[in-house]
């Protein structure tokens, strides 16, 4: 079992991760921010991945450090689940739809973090969650993960639909990068030997 546990404490935050990238689904989500619960919910389902995280935060300011802070330690999480990256897929992608939305997102765990983020939101906030935080999420999880991340959202009016999107094809694409593949069991996928 492909598994990980990483607890990150800070002035600012106290944050646990466990995932299992083997898993069915399950999630236990306590960050203390619900829109972000129920968009780390979208990766756990969408990508067979059981998360468990719990984070308390300086929320009282605003929930920049925690949402920050669980993609750093989500991202954590999974580089260390994943480890030598033998017999993975590497690559994966997803097409997502809900209703009038449509996004894309690439994955590639290359071991080179790098961020391409397109998701013009139609207003900024979805209930009491600043959108612009989305993009701090995942470059902290991309700078972790070391991970290439392409995030593209198409189309869209509804802002709960673009963001539900994106998570919903992060999780896609994350089952399809980290599915192994029986043919290259003890080979690492690069023609350097190493990722």
């Amino acid at each position: 079992m492909r598994t990980a546990e990483i607890s990150r404490n800070t002035l600012e935050t106290q944050i646990t991760v466990k995932v299992n990238l083997d898993g069915s689904g399950q999630a236990r989500l306590a960050t203390g921010v619900p829109f972000l619960d129920h968009m780390l919910d979208q990766i756990a389902r969408h990508g067979l991945i059981d998360l468990d995280i719990a984070a308390k935060g300086d929320l009282h300011i605003d929930a920049h450090h925690t949402v920050e802070d669980v993609g750093i330690s989500l991202g954590q999480a999974f580089a260390k689940a994943v480890g030598d990256k033998k017999g993975i897929r590497r690559y994966g992608h997803a097409y997502v739809p809900l209703d009038e939305a449509l996004s894309r997102v690439v994955v590639d765990f290359s071991g080179r973090p790098g961020l391409e983020y397109h998701v013009d939101f139609s207003r900024a906030r979805i209930g009491e969650f600043d959108v612009d935080l989305f993009r701090e999420f995942f470059q902290g999880f991309v700078n972790h993960a070391q991970v290439t991340l392409h995030v593209d959202n198409l189309r869209g009016i509804n802002a709960h639909h673009q963001a539900e999107t994106v998570f919903k094809a992060l999780g896609r694409a994350l089952r399809m990068a980290l599915e192994l593949d029986p043919r290259m069991a003890d080979m690492v996928p690069s023609t350097k030997g190493t990722l």
